[in-house]
């Protein structure tokens, strides 16, 4: 039984260009376009016609950094695959790439399986998966072969957190020259934790507890420092790198040089760091503790060298590293000490409403836009074109954006859940409408119409800047 939609009259924007075309979709995918108004568009037939007239038609988001159910500092992230999901087709967002974790002394595999669990059947949107690297040895290095093999083609490090994710340098060495042989791209979390945590107990002997401190002591100069020495320990393993969550302007400064080596070096920032700062972090009555993430929130003269990243084309992709807590009874567990604040914001939601706000605000154009939130991530992580943009044979993953409609973010009105908005009250021009995924309705005309398991699990290519 064929299903076709047609969706007539918008402006489609890609990150290659914009064009007044109507969209014929078939059995989940893109079958055709032709400019709207001529006779090829005038002949396309449909048991669904979806009026875009005054719209943009983009494709959906694709958020490579997310972190369902996630446990962290003794709590998990509030929202669940199925919650999660939601709220990013709520936002515009059709696929995301969370993170499955191997615990210390157990195998990739065993943490792959434990996260296809978590996500099977509930989700409302389509996913894929990263691993998180955090055991180092023999029978991990040849697992990241296999995984490769089956679509898990990313592996994430981490130069923080010691005695949870930490590996040293010689781990990150090893994993980085497995990832060289068998076309894996390297995540990496980019700050100095042997030198942070000196620093924090530094902070908490002083008496020095509020949520403020966690950015002070989280400082640029460590995050740029850890991002200088992978780059470098790439280097030497011939292996391409990719640095999450970017944050500070010497960071950004580091991964400048590196691309103007001609090195295979990629940066991700989020919508907190173009957005937030420290002054968020420094709110008084324990509210700054929403704020709390890590890469921190930094001072706002920082987010000029970002947005001028992502024009440059220095940082490529912006994700959210969506990980969100509940202010009461999670964020609070770090009262008294800052330390232990669970580390990670809501945003999963928000990010394609953000960041056309940057178009309206000058600091990015229409495609920029799409290029940074559909596009790149889809290249970057082995899903283009499949997803990431509009044309015959993509999925029709496809969201009708209303330009000029106004909203104010807030935990009242999202969809996320958590109890608070990184974001409240803070107004916004454009709007989703509309929001299919492979075809189907999942948001229509402001109403959720999907369901938990229509998502489906989505193996990947290896990144496709290095092809």
């Amino acid at each position: 039984m064929s299903s076709r939609t047609v969706i007539r009259g918008g402006l489609v924007v890609t990150a290659a260009d914009e064009t007044h075309a109507d969209v014929l979709i078939e059995d989940g995918r893109i079958a055709a376009l032709a400019a709207s108004g001529t006779p090829a568009a005038e002949a396309f037939t449909a048991e669904r016609t979806i009026d875009a007239t005054g719209k943009y038609v983009i494709p959906g988001g694709v958020d490579g950094h997310t972190h369902m159910e996630m446990p962290f500092g003794g709590t998990y992230a509030s929202d669940t695959f199925e919650t999660g999901t939601r709220a990013a087709a709520w936002g515009g967002t059709t696929t995301i790439v969370d993170f499955a974790i191997q615990s210390k002394g157990g195998t990739l595999r065993e943490g792959l399986d434990a996260w296809h669990a978590k996500a099977e059947g509930n989700c409302a949107v389509d996913y894929g998966f990263h691993m998180i690297v955090s055991d180092v040895n023999e029978d991990t290095l040849k697992e990241m072969d296999l995984l490769v093999e089956e679509g898990v083609t990313s592996f994430k490090q981490f130069m923080a957190y010691p005695g949870v994710f930490y590996s040293d340098d010689g781990q990150i060495l090893r994993a980085m020259q497995r990832a060289a042989g068998n076309g894996g791209l390297i995540m990496m979390h980019a700050e100095n934790g042997i030198a942070i945590d000196v620093l924090v107990g530094q902070a908490l002997a002083r008496g020095e507890t509020d949520p403020r401190h966690h950015g002070e002591v989280r400082k640029a100069l460590l995050e740029a420092e850890a991002t200088h020495r992978a780059i470098r320990l790439a280097q030497v393993a011939g292996a391409p790198l990719y640095v999450v969550h970017v944050s500070a302007r010497e960071a950004v400064a580091e991964l400048t040089r590196a691309r103007d080596e001609g090195l295979p070096v990629f940066g991700e920032t989020c919508p907190q760091y173009l957005f937030l700062s420290t002054d968020n972090l420094a709110e008084p009555d324990f509210e700054g503790a929403k704020y709390v993430c890590s890469t921190p929130l930094r001072p706002r003269d920082h987010q000029a060298a970002l947005w001028r990243g992502l024009r440059t084309d220095d940082l490529q992709v912006v994700s959210t590293d969506h990980c969100p807590f509940c202010f009461a009874g999670q964020k609070e567990l770090g009262r008294g000490d800052f330390s232990r604040i669970p580390n990670g914001l809501p945003g999963v939601e928000n990010r394609m409403d953000l960041l056309h706000q940057a178009v309206v605000d000058g600091h990015i154009s229409r495609r920029r836009w799409i290029e940074i939130a559909c596009a790149a991530p889809a290249r970057m992580f082995g899903l283009y074109p499949k997803k990431g943009t509009i044309a015959p044979g993509a999925d029709a993953d496809v969201v009708v954006y209303d330009p000029h409609a106004e909203q104010v973010l807030s935990a009242a009105a999202h969809h996320m859940n958590v109890d608070y908005s990184a974001y409240e009250g803070k107004r916004v021009t454009g709007r989703v409408e509309t929001v299919l995924s492979r075809g189907e309705p999942v948001i229509t005309e402001r109403e959720y119409t999907g369901r938990a398991g229509h998502g489906v699990y989505t193996p990947r290519s290896t990144c496709q800047y290095l092809d």
